[in-house]
């Protein structure tokens, strides 16, 4: 099981359900599972805790919907445990994950034992275990919530939320575009207080009316604290608006002076706007965690500030689909120092939907090794690849430290 699914079965089993009424099972990895699904199936009506990764669509789970089983999520369970918390929500195509560690950090200045997670690395479900251990509670919760979370959190309540952008992603699971942005603002229905938009998404600004509740637009631009967002460590302007939206949710709570300017220090996650290393001039960035179209345009745009105009910035393109709109990066196309790399298992889809020019490689190794062979002093590596991981890797972490690796023993 991934994270949330042990998180869930280890929350359970420390909350006192008896450990022979607790089974997991796997789709991915069926072989690897105690139980196997026709033996849930064979089971009395119970309840079914979904990760996100399922589809609550899939003909397992309404197969036992329609018998009567209790579908809920390691979010719900942990939610049981809460008390007085204040609660913050995080969701978007992009940007979620920036602006929930920004305000992580800030929250950790004024609370210690402040909870910084779901969707972003550590489950929900584990606070609620720290509770039950009596290890430690928070005064302030901020979690990272992504579609598949939102549609199953029924009993999750939040103080405050922000959605950062909109853009096309994962139209691999829902029907259509608008489906997967009215999930997004779900969130809208489970906020208390205020929902923070990111006023620089035009389909998030398009899809306001359709939030629940009371919302804000909030941007860098219109910001009258621009001097503050400007002494930011992240690269791009795209995480000025990220810092514009923590910090208006950090005055919200009103947070302490020192906690506000904990945010202008941060330097960003691994993976996400990476800083490799400079190699003989040339700057080498990872950006694997993109894999939306948007993102890889906001990575473009941020890459070419740091590329002279004589330079040449390669871009790499590829890795698995699902179901992308290659065509909105044929944009690029205007810019004539770049380089286009394609690889992977989607790479000549997004070469032949992008309509743009570059080579194409099977693997990720080849298609950096052939940069290594081509790159000029002063030249700027970007990998923002568009497609997941999948193809070769576990996850986008495993990929961009892989492409991290490769850069290290080039500067061996």
């Amino acid at each position: 099981m991934g994270k949330s699914g042990t998180a869930a079965k280890n929350l359970l089993l420390a909350g006192g359900t008896p450990s022979d009424s607790v089974f997991s099972f796997d789709e991915k990895n069926p072989a690897a599972q105690f139980t196997q699904w026709d033996q849930i199936q064979a089971l009395p009506v119970g309840t079914l805790v979904v990760s996100p990764g399922v589809s609550l669509a899939s003909s397992q789970i309404t197969a036992l919907k329609a018998k009567g089983w209790k579908i809920t999520s390691e979010i719900n369970l942990a939610c049981a445990y809460l008390t007085d918390e204040v609660v913050i929500g995080i969701t978007g195509s992009v940007g979620k994950s920036t602006v929930t560690s920004l305000l992580g950090e800030a929250l950790m200045i004024d609370d210690p034992n402040a909870f910084v997670g779901g969707n972003l690395g550590t489950p929900f479900a584990e606070y609620a275990l720290q509770l039950i251990t009596k290890k430690k509670k928070a005064k302030y919760i901020v979690l990272e919530l992504s579609s598949y979370q939102l549609e199953n959190c029924a009993d999750l309540k939040l103080d405050y939320s922000a959605i950062t952008f909109l853009s096309s992603n994962h139209l691999e699971r829902y029907p259509s575009l608008d489906s997967y942005y009215l999930t997004k603002c779900e969130i809208g229905k489970k906020t208390k207080n205020i929902c923070v938009l990111n006023e620089s998404s035009k389909d998030l600004v398009q899809y306001r009316t359709r939030i629940a509740g009371k919302t804000e637009l909030v941007s860098y631009q219109k910001s009258n604290d621009k001097a503050f967002i400007e002494k930011s460590q992240l690269i791009g302007e795209h995480n000025l608006d990220n810092l514009a939206v923590a910090l208006r949710l950090a005055k919200y709570l009103k947070l302490s002076p020192q906690a506000l300017e904990a945010m202008t220090q941060f330097k960003g996650l691994s993976h996400r706007l990476e800083t490799v290393g400079v190699i003989n001039g040339n700057l080498y960035i990872n950006d694997s965690k993109a894999t939306s179209m948007d993102s890889v345009l906001v990575a473009t745009q941020a890459a070419l500030t740091k590329t002279a105009k004589t330079k040449t910035l390669f871009l790499l393109l590829g890795g698995k689909d699902k179901n992308l709109p290659w065509y909105e990066l044929n944009q690029l196309s205007q810019h004539a120092n770049i380089s286009f790399i394609f690889f992977g298992q989607c790479g000549e889809v997004a070469q032949l939907r992008s309509q743009l020019v570059g080579a194409l490689y099977t693997k990720l190794g080849d298609a950096v090794k052939s940069i290594f062979k081509n790159i000029q002093p002063d030249d700027v590596v970007l990998l923002s690849p568009g497609g997941t991981s999948l193809d070769e890797f576990k996850n986008f972490e495993e990929r961009g430290n892989y492409f991290k690796d490769l850069v290290s023993q080039k500067i061996k």
